[in-house]
């Protein structure tokens, strides 16, 4: 993802989920996606995609059963 992609995304989510602590932070050797984080918590990754002359970014987020047993 460049860096217009990251900033772009980045305000997207933050308007999205009301919330400016969420963060993208590129991960190492990987150029396709970005490590999505709230207050250095990991959250999930968003995944850019371009197909057929079009480009979507897909945010990937997995919740863990010990995750959900303080709700």
């Amino acid at each position: 993802m460049t860096p217009q992609d990251i900033a772009e995304v980045q305000i997207y989510l933050r308007k999205r989920f009301s919330n400016s602590r969420i963060v993208l932070v590129p991960r190492a050797k990987k150029d396709d996606s970005v490590e999505v984080t709230l207050d250095d918590e990991f959250l999930g990754v968003v995944y850019k995609d371009q197909e057929d002359g079009e480009t979507c970014f897909h945010f990937q987020m997995s919740i863990l059963d010990i995750d959900l047993e303080d709700v």
